[in-house]
């Protein structure tokens, strides 16, 4: 089936792997085009880096395009070029519009249970929330933020331990197979069936902003944890100092209910504790400004009072 795939981020890199067969194996569902943001300026060089898929297209000899508009006629004209059945959309990163939405059909992969986690940032939301389980959903692109209608969705347990670098990439295979087995479907001459979103039960996973990264204090050590978890290795929780100075967290975990209280950031036999309204969160692998991450030990024996 000839496929034109829309996807930028890591996740939508691991899933064209799999549409593609997977380590340059031929699948018949193999993208005729990707298509994929611009490079972006990133890390501290600001140095113009391409998005993960662009690097893992040209590993697999795939054909790339990164138009500045998804929307503008140009890029239809090239979608057109190569006369998709189907256009995939996983993790891309800019809206689509007219006509390109009536013009395929468009197959987008979701990471989690629609409606449940609707927007950018469906599995961090879900590891905040402390929900015990997630997913994938293959549904059809409307103009809607995630609104169509469903055809295939899968489960996946999220356990207590859960970070999203642990969950993600369970996440990854399983959208690259619930895809593949879509796809399969309409190559076979049969039709999806899609099913409407049940609106009362939306929730939505709003892009994760500076704010949704501190760990405030005034909140529950138990809401902490689960926002280092889900932040994890790839955008990372911080807490704010006495000082002012921000630290990275990237690993903590539910200090014992009988350790001593303390203030702010504080130090007990040699653990580097956050007291929380309740509870007391244990930093476990802190990130100090402009230094690497290293575990609590080593930052106290750097910072000894």
């Amino acid at each position: 089936m000839r496929t034109v795939f829309l996807g930028t981020s890591e996740f939508a890199a691991t899933v064209l792997e799999r549409l593609v067969g997977g380590h340059g194996r031929p699948d018949d569902h193999c993208p005729s085009l990707v298509l994929t943001r611009p490079d972006r300026p990133a890390g501290r060089g600001r140095k113009l880096t391409p998005p993960p898929v662009v690097e893992r297209a040209r590993v697999l000899g795939l054909r790339v395009a990164q138009p500045e508009n998804v929307n503008d006629p140009a890029t239809h004209d090239l979608i057109a070029s190569v006369k998709p059945e189907v256009l995939v959309v996983c993790a891309f990163g800019a809206l689509i519009k007219e006509p390109l939405l009536s013009g395929y059909e468009l197959l987008n992969v979701h990471p989690s249970l629609l409606p449940r986690w609707r927007g950018a940032a469906p599995v961090e939301r879900a590891i905040m929330a402390g929900d015990t389980g997630t997913g994938v959903s293959i549904m059809r692109l409307t103009a809607g933020l995630d609104s169509g209608p469903v055809c295939l969705a899968a489960s996946e347990p999220i356990g207590p331990d859960d970070t999203y670098g642990t969950l993600a990439p369970r996440l990854e295979r399983l959208g690259g197979e619930l895809l593949v087995d879509a796809l399969d479907t309409l190559d076979r001459g049969e039709s999806l069936q899609f099913v409407e979103q049940d609106e009362r039960l939306v929730t939505y996973a709003e892009k994760i902003a500076a704010a949704d990264r501190e760990l405030d204090p005034t909140y529950p050590a138990a809401d902490l944890e689960r926002i280092v978890r889900a932040l994890s290795p790839h955008i990372g929780a911080r807490v704010v100092l006495s000082d002012g100075t921000m630290l990275g967290v990237s690993e903590a975990t539910l200090a014992p209910p009988d350790t001593p209280p303390g203030e702010g950031v504080y130090e007990h036999d040699d653990r580097l504790l956050l007291a929380c309204a309740p509870g007391t969160l244990e930093l476990l692998a802190v990130q100090p400004p402009g230094k690497r991450t290293m575990d609590a030990g080593a930052y106290l024996r750097g910072h000894a009072r």
